[in-house]
């Protein structure tokens, strides 16, 4: 059984964070009914185009990642039909979930207050880009800014001398973390519910979320009043340290040292790379002489790792004692063995997807694919108990698709 098995969420959200939340809610055991505008949907089913990558037709992973696992309804929420429909669904829900903002919530008389009328004993979830609280509250964003460029992590991640900032690695990067973050929130209030009876508002937002990700850095920066900054490109990664850093292979790969303990690992990296006089070279003996002699140690390591292919070097490596891994990009990490043995990218449907990175019971996830635009609207008005006259009435008057 799954932990979440015979909860029900109602999803009044669009776009890629809070429905993020969604899908790790499903793959939880949850039964996620997601209620989409009935003619257009989720905005997220139109995103074809994601920078040079374009998807032809469907299933499109774009709509995938963040809903897998779902029901769908299409919903007028701004007709007296369908709002009954929807009051309906959150009465027999056990969270409600949204990420519409304050105007919005009052405008289709979704707010706590609404909810809470005709389900006291709801859990109540928003994900906003700002924040419940302050001036700002009621307005949008998307994770580019308020987690990426707000929170910090642009300004940080940026080199000195590099015109503009780095852009997020890939889409969905702030509202997946932060959705993560709103599953774990959502199911810490449904724990308490269960053991007390009294019931939460659970609020996320990406720029919290961007600085909760950026937290240790805040911290150094606000203890000692500086900025972090990121190193120039091409530039070891430790002052202090040659077995932390990056190393290119002969084939154009990297590989990632990070011994944090160099004196403990000297020795043993030593032997792998065939040449272990150097355990015995007095600049390498302490690890205050390690130090002293980073840059040494750099160049030795970078003309030795450059003979050799990554392949190569991870086999050699296979016994090395101290943390190190190859350097991947998002095509490169299907074919890990490691990320394969885990089940870390699951079939679901037609597609393979990023299972969400929590396990029960060393039991891998289980993803259905994501739903048709309302391919579950009379499914799941037949469970609130409307017959098929009802059905096609709210049908003919387009309260529900």
């Amino acid at each position: 059984m799954k932990p979440l098995e015979g909860i029900r969420v109602l999803e009044v959200a669009m776009y890629g964070f809070v429905p993020s939340a969604g899908a790790v809610l499903a793959e939880w055991g949850a039964d996620v009914v997601k209620i989409e505008h009935s003619v257009t949907g989720d905005p997220q089913r139109g995103l074809r185009q994601v920078g040079r990558m374009r998807v032809e037709g469907d299933p499109n992973p774009n709509v995938e990642h963040a809903n897998r696992g779902k029901r769908s309804i299409g919903l007028d929420m701004g007709s007296e039909e369908g709002r009954e429909v929807l009051l309906e669904l959150a009465r027999r829900s056990d969270v409600f979930l949204t990420s519409f903002l304050p105007q919005a919530r009052t405008k289709f008389g979704i707010d706590l207050d609404d909810i809470r009328a005709v389900n006291p004993s709801i859990v109540y979830a928003r994900g906003s880009a700002l924040g419940p609280r302050g001036i700002e509250s009621d307005r949008g964003g998307y994770d580019m800014t308020a987690f990426w460029a707000r929170g910090g992590i642009a300004a940080t991640i940026t080199p000195p001398g590099v015109e503009g900032m780095i852009t997020p690695p890939g889409p969905a990067f702030g509202d997946t973390i932060s959705g993560t973050n709103l599953a774990g929130g959502i199911a810490a209030a449904l724990f308490k519910r269960e053991r007390t009876g009294e019931t939460s508002v659970v609020d996320v937002s990406l720029l919290g979320s961007g600085l909760w990700s950026m937290g240790h850095g805040v911290a150094l920066s606000l203890h000692l009043g500086e900025p972090m900054v990121a190193p120039v490109p091409g530039a070891h990664g430790a002052p202090t340290n040659p077995l932390s850093g990056l190393y290119a292979t002969s084939d154009g790969r990297y590989l990632s040292f990070v011994m944090l303990q160099p004196a403990k690992f000297w020795a043993d990296v030593c032997r792998h790379i065939d040449r272990p006089e150097l355990a015995d070279d007095p600049r390498f003996a302490s690890a205050e002489q390690i130090a002293a002699n980073t840059a040494e140690g750099v160049a030795i390591l970078r003309e030795i790792i450059a003979q050799r292919t990554l392949a190569e070097w991870t086999e050699r490596f296979a016994t090395l004692a101290g943390p190190w891994a190859p350097v991947q990009d998002s095509l490169q990490v299907s074919d890990d063995a490691q990320i394969r043995a885990n089940e870390y990218i699951v079939k679901a449907g037609e597609l393979e997807l990023v299972a969400n990175p929590v396990q029960f019971d060393l039991t891998p996830a289980e993803i259905g694919p994501a739903p048709e635009f309302a391919a579950q609207t009379e499914e799941v008005l037949l469970e609130l108990g409307l017959d098929w006259d009802r059905i096609i009435a709210l049908k003919t008057a387009g309260a529900v698709t």
